[in-house]
């Protein structure tokens, strides 16, 4: 069918436009990055691309008359950061640093404006640029001026990517038979992401079924796209340029064929400079449900200008690269919808036919989605929540500068240092002294042994343990008299082995030698006392801290050790009588002060 003929949906707008005489193109930094907004021409050559015969002609001729088309070179500007201000700005985890030296590369200065409309700048900060995956471009050749500019869209965006041209045109750069295109889908098996910058003259409203849509492509294409859906492709489809309600009957695909949902999304240009949907592009219409805006707008290839909702496709295709690469476990299914759900909502809220899911949002999509948790092993994970230890573990796992992975709702790990989620929980030392000390023991002389109760290990969160464990112990206590005043002396070493909970990242304890330490002194109604109550000599806390996912998927452990000891807490109380005053120095926590009255009535 004729009206089923595919064309390349592009449009190539030279900008050859007057010179933007305002304020910004007076700023030197500002020219340096959009030379082609600031500069002095004399027309706009506008063209729309209809047959692939015509493509061909005329991109040469627009070539031309461009002499090369813009170049975006020149100095980087020094913008510090993105300039596009939105209410949500996270990237908390990236250094200013670092996103300026990504922003000030000649590369991404280029498209400056419409790549800080999709905060590329952090995804690139993190570190990723689509390494390890592996984009088709299914058009007509690397060095046609259509198929050549689309590559070099992809590959600004993702720069890592590996980037292959495919041909669906012959010599004459008319369209392959749809059985041929299929052939060329079906021999480039070593592709994730397949790129479609072409569509058809029907709207995606005039598809009717899966059968409709094989009599109007092949069963052979129908085939082979969903065969490369099945090994895990995702396809990314230009929406078309007629400026239409709804996109081409191509980008209809997964509404017919099920088995491409979760493999399929449509794409709407983006115009940065009106921050709406570009005047030409399709709107997302019924495709709305797989469907997103990128820019697609005035972008520099290094040799042109290019728009059209097929420089729109690359830039989601370079989107999906970046994520294969960072989160290599996500399949198909996850990645596209972790773009519809991190898309900025541009348009009416939630999903609407105009920006379907919203703008791409490079920042979002690399960051945390939904609420955090932490493995605990292979069938167990925990919130992730603010640990609370006491003092003096505290001090010492923070010093062990320890990271671990949490997960977010798609399974990803993102690493944090356990510090952060680290505070102090001093142990209840108001209530010790009113319970008194719990403990059974004998006395033989000066000599005392016996078992008490601790929580020198108390820890809630994901640090929790018993909150209370048996030490046995063996030391001094000896009372001697001066003339009117009575000396209590209090020393003991004592050994335990605290336990974790099954919740907790705490493996096990070693064994922990701890001590006692405590002088009193008593005269008439007066008493005074300085103890140390828990000092921890020696021992060692074991961890088992996810810290990522293999190749497989599977979550990876490792055990480490966090040694023990160093200053304890101090206690300095003075009494009178039934009442006391008590001043707990703790060097790792908060210091307390606190007021008993302990008396007892008999009836």
């Amino acid at each position: 069918m004729k009206l089923f003929r595919p064309i390349f949906t592009i449009i190539a707008v030279l900008l050859a436009m007057p010179a933007m005489g305002g304020q910004n193109c007076k700023n030197p930094v500002y020219a340096r990055a959009n030379p082609y907004k600031c500069a002095v021409r004399s027309n706009t050559v506008f063209y729309v691309l209809g047959g692939a015969a015509v493509a061909a002609t005329t991109a040469a001729a627009v070539a031309a008359t461009s002499g090369g088309g813009g170049g975006g070179g020149g100095s980087a500007p020094t913008t510090p950061m993105p300039t596009i201000q939105i209410p949500d700005v996270r990237g908390a985890d990236v250094s200013t640093t670092r996103l300026a030296a990504v922003i000030n590369d000649t590369e991404y200065s280029r498209n400056l404006e419409q790549y800080n409309d999709i905060r590329l700048a952090y995804s690139r900060a993190r570190g990723y640029s689509g390494a390890t995956s592996h984009i088709a471009v299914l058009d007509n050749g690397a060095t046609s001026w259509h198929g050549g500019n689309v590559a070099s869209v992809a590959q600004s965006v993702a720069p890592g990517a590996t980037i292959s041209q495919h041909r669906i045109t012959d010599d004459t750069y008319e369209f392959l038979p749809y059985a041929q295109i299929g052939n060329v889908i079906a021999a480039t098996p070593h592709a994730d992401i397949f790129n479609a910058s072409w569509s058809v003259s029907m709207r995606a409203t005039d598809v009717r079924s899966r059968t409709h849509f094989e009599r109007l492509t092949h069963p052979e294409f129908v085939k082979s796209v969903s065969d490369a859906a099945e090994r895990g492709a995702i396809f990314v489809w230009a929406a078309g340029n007629d400026s239409a309600t709804q996109s081409s009957a191509l980008s209809a695909m997964p509404m017919v064929i099920p088995e491409l949902r979760g493999h399929f999304i449509n794409v709407v240009a983006w115009d940065t400079s009106t921050g709406s949907l570009a005047e030409f592009s399709n709107a997302c219409g019924v495709t709305k449900d797989f469907c997103l805006a990128a820019p697609g707008t005035d972008l520099d290839t290094g040799t042109d200008f290019v728009s059209g909702t097929s420089f729109a496709a690359p830039v989601v295709s370079a989107a999906v690269a970046t994520l294969r690469e960072a989160f290599p476990h996500m399949t198909a299914t996850q990645i596209t919808a972790l773009l519809l759900e991190t898309a900025r909502d541009v348009g009416a809220p939630g999903v609407d036919n105009v920006y379907g899911h919203g703008l791409l949002d490079m920042e979002r999509a690399t960051r945390p989605v939904g609420a955090a948790v932490v493995p605990i092993g292979n069938e167990m994970s925990a919130p992730l929540r603010r640990a609370r230890v006491s003092g003096q573990v505290a001090k010492n796992i923070k010093s062990s500068n320890i990271h671990f992975a949490f997960f977010d709702k798609y399974g990803r790990p993102f690493k944090t240092s356990l510090a952060e989620h680290l505070s102090v929980q001093n142990p209840s030392r108001a209530m010790d002294h009113i319970r008194g000390e719990r403990k059974l023991a004998m006395n033989f002389g000066t000599i005392e042994m016996g078992f008490k109760q601790n929580d020198f290990v108390l820890g809630e969160g994901l640090l929790r343990a018993e909150s209370r464990h048996s030490i046995g112990f063996i030391g001094l206590n000896h009372k001697i008299d001066v003339g009117r005043t009575s000396l209590h002396g209090v020393f003991n070493i004592g050994q335990s082995r605290p336990m974790p909970v099954p919740e907790s990242m705490i493996s096990k304890f070693s064994t922990m030698y701890n001590a006692t330490a405590s002088i009193s002194a008593k005269r008439g109604n007066w008493y005074a006392q300085i103890a140390a109550p828990d000092i921890i000599v020696r021992g060692n806390l074991h961890l088992r801290t996810p810290m990522g996912r293999g190749a497989n998927g599977d979550i990876l452990f490792t055990e480490q050790t966090v040694k023990l000891g160093g200053r304890p807490s101090v206690e300095y109380t003075i009494g009178y009588k039934f009442l006391s005053a008590t001043f707990v120095d703790n060097p790792y926590g908060t210091d307390e002060v606190f007021f008993i009255a302990k008396t007892k009535t008999i009836f």
